[in-house]
């Protein structure tokens, strides 16, 4: 686990080990005389279009060292409530002039919706800035990938809000399986919340933080295959729709989905609403061969232990039970929402800058999390296992 940065001069921190800022333009190859001061961190969000995420406005709220100077939002009333709450000295109403103006640090890139991220993570690269974006990342791998490569050029880190993967439980969770809690993980289990959003909104909204954790525990996937079935029958590009949320399009009421990863582990992805009150909170099961592990998914998550020994010698024992040396239990309710969620994010993202790697939570782990939801959409419009990495890059639903 990555520890929060220590209270010292968080300057001192985030310009060490390499890092460069670039303060009147983008990033030349070195800086050779860095910013004194406090870095400036600025926030973008829309009100109306997928407002500050969840809660990306207070992303830097009482980091060390930094300060919140601007707040962009083409929306007045929005704009001032996010300045409020974040205490943002100067408000835009208009993020590029605002990035041209400010020439940040550190932007919270903060709409849950996605139509607009790619232009303004872009924006922010470009003026000399690092990104925290909230998720899903982009609406295409395309878009992904081109800010993973601007990012790479001008020596920039992203940071994507996929608070989960940063949970004291599940930090400790992986520890505990790394070290036999459950023998060999063999199978992963997955599937969203299975409300009005079921099928195709479910798998991109909520299936990035299932995907996300996959990936953490399983590795790289190597193949999927689908079926995505609307009112019945199975899918064609017909069925194409907006989701309620701007997040690209969507298809699909019904999903099944199977993957294999490289690790030799299998995986799924359900989402259907006739399933909601049978499958219980959305979340991950981890199989093992000795136990099995539920992840009870929220921006708090509950890890849940099933050993099956009981079983396999005649007992009746098939209780869940929480696991007990879970560090996570003993987080106060105080603890437990959305700001500390990603103050963890942001404090590894920041250790990241300072020690030139990529944080935890990284752009290109987002990436990773938004591809396997794209390999649904193309294996249950094929109606074909599809490879990763995919070779289209550009949205399965948008046709050729």
């Amino acid at each position: 686990m990555t520890s929060p940065l220590p209270r010292r001069s968080f300057l001192q921190c985030i310009l060490g080990a390499g890092a460069t800022f670039a303060l009147g333009g983008p990033l030349r190859a070195a800086e050779p005389n860095p910013p004194h001061g406090p870095l400036k961190a600025v926030i973008i969000g829309h009100t109306g279009r997928g407002n500050y995420g969840h809660d990306l406005d207070l992303a830097f709220a009482g980091q060390p060292g930094l300060e919140v100077v601007a707040v962009a939002d083409p929306v007045e009333a929005g704009r001032a409530q996010a300045a409020r709450r974040s205490g943002a000295l100067r408000q835009y109403a208009d993020y590029r002039e605002m990035l041209e103006r400010e020439r940040p640090h550190l932007v919270s890139v903060a709409p849950r919706w996605t139509d607009q991220h790619h232009a303004m993570i872009r924006a922010a690269l470009q003026a000399g800035a690092h990104v925290y974006a909230e998720k899903p990342f982009t609406r295409t791998l395309a878009e992904a990938d081109e800010l993973l490569a601007l990012a790479r050029s001008l020596n920039r880190r992203i940071a994507v809000a996929h608070q989960m993967r940063l949970a004291p439980a599940v930090l400790h969770l992986k520890r505990r399986i790394d070290e036999g809690l459950i023998g060999a993980l063999l199978a992963l289990h997955g599937h969203g919340k299975q409300d009005a959003r079921a099928g195709g909104e479910d798998l991109v909204v909520l299936g990035t933080h299932v995907f996300d954790l996959m990936r953490f525990f399983a590795g790289e996937p190597q193949w999927c295959s689908a079926s995505i079935r609307q009112q019945g029958r199975e899918i064609t590009l017909a069925d194409a729709r907006r989701a309620t949320e701007d997040i690209g399009p969507v298809a699909g009421d019904e999903i099944e989905a199977q993957f294999a990863f490289a690790s030799g582990v299998t995986g799924s992805f359900t989402s259907r609403a006739r399933l909601r009150d049978t499958a219980g909170p959305w979340g991950l099961h981890l199989l093992g061969s000795k136990g099995t592990v539920r992840v009870l998914m929220d921006i708090f998550p509950r890890v849940y232990l099933k050993q099956t020994g009981a079983w396999s010698s005649g007992g009746a024992d098939d209780a869940w039970r929480p696991l007990a040396d879970d560090p996570g239990w003993q987080v106060p309710e105080s603890e437990r929402g959305f700001f500390h969620a990603n103050r963890r994010v942001v404090s590894d993202w920041l250790e990241a800058i300072r020690q030139g790697r990529e944080p935890v939570c990284s752009g290109a782990a987002a990436t990773g999390a938004l591809e396997m939801a794209m390999a649904i959409f193309a294996a249950g419009l094929s109606r074909s296992r599809v490879q990763f990495p995919l070779a289209r890059r550009t949205h399965p639903l948008d046709g050729e």
